[in-house]
């Protein structure tokens, strides 16, 4: 058996009825009852009914995807599969590893995630902030691309843009103001990006116009519970493993407005031993990923009982 990491999906991955395929498997069934009780509302009924619209608020997407995929790791684990060599979520997803690697309970988690979804939200209003995909550029050239709009409006300006996810090795997000990604996305095509896709997103993530929101994350995750981690976590803000729970919340307060180093994870994770990476929960986006991080690597998707079956069939 090979070494495997299990890595967690983030926002854009959630889709109406996305947990049905499930039935009623009883360790689905728990965590979405778990999630429900902390946030007093049926999150089940939310996730199988929809609507779409609803599930793309900020505020809902965000608890719905930490719910899918903490689901389909509480049924990998239920079916018998063992413990990867470490964890690893993008942006939000983080949250989902972090209750896989034992830090928080599902219980703890669900209210923080919509504490920060609400407080990303109410910190750059809809329509103020963008985020776009830069495809087929190098991203040292996105991060100085980025760099020159920013300062072409001159100081003091409130306008700004910078690269916060560095997906895989030709995929860098850009965010901020709307103007400033407008004209970023000109000038990053000028400069040889074969595509710079906006985004629908309701708030410039993991840029520095998240610092307020930061602010208010830190509080609420002071007053939170942590547990040192039983399974070793590769942060994406730092691409570090913490064993403090104040480490731990301080790479979660900075990971709000500061950029997702997702590239480097893949790595780190691979450095740690793992042959295969699993992307627990929603979609296949990550899987993706992986494989355009370093073809060298296996990926699966776990995101049902037919992908876990084939999990199970290759790793257990």
């Amino acid at each position: 058996m090979s070494a495997f990491a299990f890595v967690f999906p983030g926002q854009g991955s959630q889709s109406v009825g996305m947990l049905d395929a499930w039935g009623d498997h009883p360790a689905v069934a728990e965590a979405v009852q778990e999630a429900s009780d902390a946030l007093h509302e049926d999150v089940g009924r939310l996730i199988q009914e929809g609507p779409k619209e609803a599930l793309a608020l900020t505020t809902n997407t965000q608890p719905v995807m930490l719910v899918a995929a903490v689901a389909a790791w509480r049924a990998w684990k239920a079916e018998g599969g063992g413990d990867p060599v470490a964890v690893a979520g993008h942006s939000l997803g983080e949250y989902s590893a972090l209750v896989a690697a034992g830090v928080l309970t599902l219980a703890q988690a669900a209210p923080l995630v919509r504490f920060r979804a609400a407080a990303m939200q109410e910190a750059v209003p809809v329509g103020v902030g963008a985020m776009a995909a830069i495809l087929g550029l190098d991203a040292q050239k996105v991060i100085a691309g980025c760099q020159e709009v920013t300062q072409s409006f001159g100081a003091p300006s409130s306008e700004v843009v910078e690269a916060v996810n560095f997906n895989d090795p030709g995929q860098t997000v850009i965010a901020g103001s709307k103007a400033a990604v407008e004209k970023a996305c000109e000038a990053l095509k000028a400069a040889g990006a074969k595509r710079a896709l906006p985004l629908p997103v309701s708030a410039p993530f993991h840029s520095t116009l998240m610092r307020p929101a930061a602010e208010k994350l830190r509080q609420k995750l002071a007053d939170t519970a942590f547990a040192a981690p039983r399974i070793p976590l590769v942060d994406n803000i730092d691409v570090a493993v913490q064993n403090d729970p104040a480490a731990i919340r301080d790479a979660l307060f900075r990971q709000a407005f500061g950029p997702v180093r997702w590239v480097e994870c893949i790595r780190a994770l691979k450095a740690r031993g793992a042959r295969t990476v699993v992307e627990c929960g929603p979609g296949k986006v990550l899987a993706g990923m992986t494989k355009r991080i370093d073809p060298e690597l296996s990926a699966l998707a776990l995101y049902d009982p037919a992908t876990l079956a084939e999990a199970r069939a290759q790793l257990v």
